[in-house]
């Protein structure tokens, strides 16, 4: 089983890049930074040498790695783990309250046809956008 502590990364070293699988992070003379030979990106250690940070990157956020000994693993910022839960929770209500107001049922006087459906759609809502943020 591999340890998932983290170590003091090596300046002198070559190590894999954490964004492309078939890429080298290699160590930029006089700096205490990375090139990828692959993807081109530049990464500054920081942490006291305990992890990566990317640079220029189109990310909202600052993306950072941290060295096991055999992969890196992301550090993910404490905002970014609770937002998204609280997004999607806020958008299912959204539309489950308009999907409840504007369906027209059937049988006029079932409101529990309309709150199923108005239910089963908004699931089906949130899990799309829940497997796109996965993705991301």
């Amino acid at each position: 089983m591999q340890t998932q502590k983290p170590q003091k990364i090596d300046l002198g070293d070559e190590y894999p890049c954490p964004c492309r699988r078939r890429g080298r992070l290699v160590p930029i003379a006089l700096t205490e930074a990375f090139g990828c030979d692959r993807c081109q990106q530049i990464f500054v250690v920081q942490d006291s040498g305990h992890s990566i940070e990317q640079l220029s990157t189109n990310y909202p956020y600052k993306r950072v790695w941290r060295w096991t000994g055999h992969q890196w693993v992301s550090v993910n910022p404490n905002l970014s783990r609770g937002y998204i839960p609280l997004t999607l929770l806020i958008i299912f209500g959204l539309v489950f309250l308009l999907l409840v107001t504007t369906l027209q049922s059937p049988l006029s006087s079932s409101v529990t046809f309309r709150v199923i459906a108005a239910l089963a759609l908004s699931m089906m809502l949130v899990f799309m956008l829940w497997l796109a943020c996965r993705r991301s």
